[in-house]
């Protein structure tokens, strides 16, 4: 376990892990947090992985760690890297399990008070429309020809049948679509397991949550993004489902032989990797990028139904239900990217897991309406506390890969949560708080409690002091759809 005195202080929202602490590191570790939030994550993992990641081959600038960073599989979660394209590597730990988990939030011009008797029905309707839990199937059915294009097409395949808007897709990370996936990439298994799932929600730490802006610290970038202090909006998080899941379980199989012929030593079997260039880099690269459009659909079907929601419980009530979309980002992603290193603009593969995309202004990846504020960063908090959206900032550009935190963050096990919340319990002691639930499982409720995560207004102050993200508003909760 690490010491805080092995760390070095560079500001009271930034340390540092320097090259020299490890004789097998390539790079330093820099980490994004306050000091009572480090002292958090002393008693896991995460600083170790951190350590561990520092020595893959082909690293660039510095391992970053995020403030919301809990123990992963292999590399933390709030983990950043970026290895040199192409002659780098690229790893599914360092991506992981859920590919393109992100979330999608939707604005609205419904006024609280008037949408507030019918809050009911709204969580139940969308309970009902968004299919959610363990092995349950979407809400579209679709044969294997149809599957592979949605791995290839991404959003373009949702707007092309009606699921998706114009504006949905080009507020969407990567428009909705990576290129150069290959469904051919994907196991059968792992697209027996996706086929079935289009358009639901899983379970776990997925949700929909319908929130009131109810605060705006930015009013430009808000006016922008059509966020207005007193309005309903709605998020959605989940990612690539089963389907994403086998990809990363096919390919960490397949590595394990990869590191050996490639003479690659690491710390931790956990961080297998292959050349970015390689045969084996390059086929898992395609098949991510196909779950990772996978992932894109699925959220932009779940919004779709979202919508079919809203229209069923407020058309003719209010005089404008609409959703619109503001941003979907990833957060378990590898991405090839232009960033300046150390002086040099290089490419690079940037692995962000439990990381979000947070460019900054003038960025010509971002839609025009966004390329003078920066990009749109949206930040859950925990069941119950409040949720963030922020914005990229030229700061994370220069220091970050332009990349921020994703969340709240664990400080507490699934396991240990289930051990010490009861589900009926905290169902009872949210809706108290006006905060309708509808959960499948009162045990998978437990497993979310507030309790079990970091706070995230300390997560989202410590990232705006560090000048890696900016914020904009404030979300509070009033219903909540679990798994």
């Amino acid at each position: 376990m690490f010491r805080l005195q092995d760390l070095v202080r560079i500001s009271d929202t930034e340390w540092e892990i320097p090259r020299d602490y490890r004789p097998d590191m390539r790079v330093p570790v820099r980490i994004f947090a306050t000091r009572r939030l480090l002292e958090e994550v002393t008693r896991d993992k995460s600083l170790e992985q951190a350590v561990n990641a520092a020595t893959l081959p082909g690293l660039v600038g510095r391992v970053l760690v995020m403030p919301d960073m809990h123990q992963g599989y292999g590399f933390p979660i709030g983990g950043v890297a970026a290895t040199r394209y192409p002659d780098g590597v690229i790893s599914p730990g360092a991506i992981g399990y859920d590919i393109n988990c992100g979330v999608r939030l939707l604005g609205s011009q419904i006024e609280y008070e008037e949408a507030e008797a019918h809050l009911d029905a709204l969580a139940s309707a969308l309970d009902a429309y968004c299919p959610s839990g363990v092995g349950v199937k979407g809400a579209v059915r679709v044969d294997e020809a149809e599957l592979k294009r949605i791995c290839r097409e991404g959003a373009r395949w949702a707007l092309q049948r009606g699921y998706a808007t114009e504006m949905d897709v080009r507020r969407t990370e990567e428009g909705g679509r990576l290129e150069g996936a290959d469904p051919t990439k994907i196991s059968p298994r792992a697209r027996e397991r996706g086929r079935v799932q289009v358009g639901s929600l899983g379970a776990g730490n997925h949700f929909i949550e319908i929130d009131v802006v109810d605060e705006i610290f930015d009013p430009r970038a808000a006016e922008v993004m059509g966020l207005r202090r007193g309005t309903l909006a709605v998020q959605i998080h989940c990612g690539s489902r089963g389907l994403g899941h086998q990809v990363c379980s096919d390919y960490v199989r397949a590595f394990q032989g990869a590191v050996r012929r490639y003479g690659i030593r690491l710390p931790d079997r956990e961080l297998v990797c292959a050349p970015l260039d390689s045969p084996e880099g390059k086929d898992y690269l395609a098949a991510m990028r196909a779950a990772a459009n996978f992932a894109f659909v699925n959220r932009q079907v779940l919004a779709h139904q979202a919508r079919l929601a809203f229209e069923q419980v407020l058309a003719g009530v209010v005089p404008n239900w609409h959703l619109h979309q503001v941003y979907d980002i990833a957060h378990n992603m590898g991405k090839i990217e232009w960033h300046e290193v150390d002086g040099e603009r290089m490419r690079v593969c940037v692995h962000r897991k439990g990381a979000t995309r947070a460019f900054g202004p003038g960025s010509r990846e971002l839609p025009p309406e966004y390329r003078e504020i920066g990009q749109p960063v949206i930040i859950p908090g925990s069941m119950g506390t409040a949720s963030w959206v922020l914005v990229g900032t030229e700061e994370s550009m220069a220091r970050s890969f332009g990349s921020t935190c994703h969340g709240a963050g664990r400080v507490m096990s699934r396991r240990k949560a289930k051990k010490s919340v009861r589900g009926d319990a905290l169902r009872e002691r949210l809706e108290s708080r006006g905060i309708r639930v509808r959960a499948g499982s009162l045990p998978g409720l437990a497993e979310e409690a507030p309790q079990a995560y970091k706070d995230v207004d300390e997560v989202v102050e410590t990232v705006c002091r560090a000048g890696i993200a900016r914020k904009v508003a404030r979300l509070r909760p009033v219903a909540v759809v679990k798994g």
